[in-house]
């Protein structure tokens, strides 16, 4: 399961981006926003990563204007390599070399299509493992 939710910023990318998922087969948990009224980032990224910190979800993926504010606090969170994407290679590396577990994007930055094709990207991408697991291990000694 994906876990995904935005501030107010980024309703209409989430809405599009969740449609997008189900339509391939994922099973979501929107954890909203789901109004127009104005929204905090961090609360949002808290939820998200808590699901994937209690193992209801496996991923997750957060928007806001830019996906920096949600990428940064997402990163508080023990376990989680969140990585802000604005385009498929930096996606596929962030999984590749990083088991990056939390995509970050903006609906100020990027179009619907764009998004689209850098969650798929991240989605198709498997940890390599080898010498970045040693690394991923270097990160979560550091968050210890």
């Amino acid at each position: 399961m994906i876990a995904i939710g935005c501030d107010h910023a980024a309703v209409a990318l989430k809405e599009e981006l969740k449609a997008h998922l189900k339509g391939q087969g994922f099973e979501v948990e929107d954890v909203g926003i789901h109004g127009e009224g104005k929204a905090d980032y961090p609360a949002v990224a808290l939820k998200v990563t808590r699901a994937i910190s209690n193992g209801s979800c496996e991923l997750g993926v957060l928007l806001c204007g830019t996906g920096v504010g949600m990428s940064i606090a997402a990163n508080k969170v023990r376990g989680i390599r969140a990585a802000c994407c604005s385009e498929p290679y930096s996606a596929i590396l962030s999984r590749l070399h990083n088991d990056c577990n939390v995509l970050c994007m903006g609906a100020r930055v990027l179009g619907p299509e764009l998004a689209k094709m850098i969650l798929d990207a991240w989605l198709g991408t498997e940890f390599e493992g080898g010498r970045h697991a040693a690394r991923v291990d270097m990160i979560r000694r550091i968050e210890r």
